[in-house]
């Protein structure tokens, strides 16, 4: 396992603080394949936090055992402190935790109001309410202001239906449901995977605007420039376990993928997480 305190230097250096969200020696197994290796996770509060690594690294997957998807068979999951256990994802959502998962998980047909409050639908009060009558205009209005307040300009008619929106626009309106509800963190897979430049810009705009709400994001990606654009930390991820955590102003867009593949091991001075070189040497990866 990692070796790392409960206390690290918050994102800047410029004080310590304890962590919104923490995992300890987490552990999935598959059979004879091996996931999650003992891996271990750190979240600071106001931070947007980068998971990097290969494909089969088990990135998904620990976000997954994070977030209530799946049940580690070992390790613990902490938030504010407090040992957790999410037996579903919709436990982990009870908790604040929303993730924008890289199919989005939206309804095509409906429209965006009426995903933004998917699953939360809101009934009309009085006697209209107790025949389950939704409460569409007030919905729409507090839709309206959530786009508004994320500065999301690109929609203009709440009352369109998603499929008729552009990728980046259906990624806005993932985005901005999580927002809406995650109280204590934002978790988002691949935001802009398939995004041209302008949508990805877009989107990345969308992930500094939920930091200055004073949520914390976890953003898993491939899209190197994205990841060292908007992180504070990159929490590097090899062979089903943290290899290190590095913080982008410190090391290059190369030595990240050195590090993902292992070609290189991580520096001990550039190792925020304190994990030591050769963490991962050794171990068996898995699936993603």
């Amino acid at each position: 396992m990692d070796t790392v305190t409960r206390s690290e230097t918050a994102p800047g250096g410029t004080a310590t603080r304890e962590p919104v969200m923490t995992g300890r020696g987490l552990v999935k197994r598959y059979g004879h394949v091996t996931a999650i290796n003992g891996a271990d996770f750190d979240l600071y509060p106001g931070e947007v936090l980068a998971i990097v690594g290969d494909n089969g690294a088990g990135k998904s997957s620990l976000v997954k055992a994070l977030t209530g998807a799946l049940q580690p068979d070992a390790g613990t999951i902490t938030l504010d402190g407090d040992e957790v256990r999410f037996h579903s994802p919709i436990d982990a959502r009870r908790k604040g935790i929303e993730t924008v998962y890289q199919t989005l998980a939206v309804a095509p047909a409906l429209d965006i109001a009426s995903n933004l409050f998917l699953g939360r639908e809101r009934r009309r009060e009085g006697v209209l309410g107790r025949f389950r009558l939704l409460d569409k205009k007030g919905m729409r209005a507090a839709a309206r202001d959530e786009l508004n307040s994320l500065g999301i300009a690109t929609i203009q008619d709440i009352s369109q239906t998603v499929e008729t929106l552009s990728g980046g626009q259906r990624q806005a309106v993932a985005v901005a449901r999580a927002a809406m509800f995650g109280s204590k963190v934002v978790i988002m897979d691949e935001p802009t995977a398939a995004l041209g430049v302008r949508e990805t810009a877009q989107v990345l705009e969308l992930i500094r605007r939920i930091k200055e709400r004073g949520l914390p994001v976890v953003l898993i990606s491939h899209d190197m420039p994205a990841v060292f654009e908007v992180s504070d930390r990159i929490h590097v991820h090899r062979l089903g376990r943290r290899a290190g955590v590095v913080e982008p102003s410190r090391v290059s867009m190369s030595d990240v993928v050195s590090f993902i593949t292992g070609a290189e091991e991580i520096p001990a001075d550039v190792d925020i997480a304190g994990a030591g070189a050769g963490a991962g040497a050794g171990r068996g990866g898995g699936p993603s």
